[in-house]
């Protein structure tokens, strides 16, 4: 069964100056995705925007899929449906990511226990501006 990691553990994942991958992220000002990605930015994270239908967002090259970015990725940050998750995960094993995030609402239980296994650390149905507030960062 999976559970989210403790305090300790996503504090220590939002206070690392890692490279995260965006998947979902809109170019639209407006869109969670965006935002979240601006606020890990003005944390000082390399934010790298995944989203197929675009070739730069928030002055940043995007890719279509994680296995197109062409630099080590450390983090994945996924606002894509519940159902995506599986394939996102695939990828994120492939390319080596240390973290799978899913943001409120994108849950996956069996992917979760199966990134766990090839040694993801997994976060669910979280958000990263909200666990920065929670967590006083």
């Amino acid at each position: 069964m999976f559970e989210n990691p403790t305090d300790a553990a996503i504090r220590e994942i939002l206070t690392s100056h890692r490279t995260i991958a965006v998947v979902g992220c809109s170019p639209k000002l407006y869109r969670d995705s965006n935002m979240i990605a601006q606020l890990l930015m003005r944390r000082g994270h390399h934010v790298i925007p995944v989203n197929p239908g675009h070739r730069q967002i928030l002055d940043q090259p995007c890719y279509p899929d994680l296995l197109s970015i062409p630099e080590p990725v450390e983090m994945v940050d996924v606002f894509r449906r519940s159902e995506f998750v599986p394939e996102i995960a695939d990828q994120a094993i492939r390319i080596g990511a240390k973290i799978l995030w899913t943001q409120l609402g994108v849950y996956h239980e069996e992917t979760a226990v199966k990134a766990q296994a090839a040694g993801l650390i997994v976060v669910m149905n979280r958000c990263p501006a909200i666990e920065y507030r929670r967590l006083g960062l």
